[in-house]
């Protein structure tokens, strides 16, 4: 799965690297611990223009009656995206690109969660493939991102990982290259990211800050 992320690029940064059209309304950054239900810049595509625009991560079905009528949907399986109510019309009609710098995951030890913190091994960016929709009398815009099962970097910390696209597959995924957007639902290939432990402050999500990207020195990180 992707429960948590940073994104360091300041927004005329993504407007370039994803040719992107920006929402004056887009969050604040730098942001070192997003996390699910708070506002994130999506790339979409309509009518021959990519906007950069922001969206509530944690997509809603049309039939839930309020935003927690149901269960937080922040992921949607590669595997079954296709076939979910949930998803299935959006997964056709409403793909996304979801800028990060890098992502989280965790393994376990002694009882205790510890973090460790992917990004790319080469450039500053990733592109999560993401899918959404409009929600409820106000058209609130939510996302989700699509994992698949982990390739050998992720592994050994997880057996899920968020699908990340490659600028070449970009205009495939948003619709604007034809078809076969389903074919790029795959594990980021070898060497593509790089992982390192982090501290363990990024289990709360209340805390933000450079040093949470910082490669674990000290055993006693707490």
């Amino acid at each position: 799965m992707c429960g948590r992320y940073a994104l360091t690029l300041p927004h005329e940064a993504m407007v370039q690297l994803f040719a992107a059209a920006p929402s004056n309304d887009l969050p604040e950054g730098p942001r070192f611990n997003v996390c699910p239900t708070t506002q994130v810049p999506v790339v979409t595509a309509a009518e021959g223009e990519r906007r950069l625009r922001p969206m509530r991560w944690g997509f809603l079905p049309q039939w839930y009656k309020s935003p927690t009528d149901g269960p937080l949907l922040i992921n949607a399986r590669a595997e079954t995206v296709a076939e979910k109510p949930a998803f299935r019309t959006a997964i056709r009609e409403r793909r996304c690109l979801i800028p990060a710098t890098g992502f989280y995951e965790w393994t376990k030890a002694d009882g205790q969660r510890l973090p460790w913190y992917f990004h790319p091994r080469e450039g500053e960016a990733l592109a999560f493939a993401g899918l959404w929709q409009d929600w409820g009398p106000e058209d609130l815009p939510t996302c989700a991102i699509v994992t698949c099962s982990a390739g050998s970097t992720m592994a050994e910390i997880h057996h899920r990982e968020p699908v990340t696209l490659d600028p070449a597959d970009w205009a495939l995924w948003l619709g604007e290259a034809g078809h076969g957007a389903a074919t790029r639902m795959r594990a980021a290939p070898k060497g593509r990211l790089t992982r390192h432990r982090v501290s363990t402050k990024v289990n709360s999500n209340r805390v933000e800050g450079p040093d949470l990207i910082d490669p674990l020195i000290d055993e006693d990180d707490r």
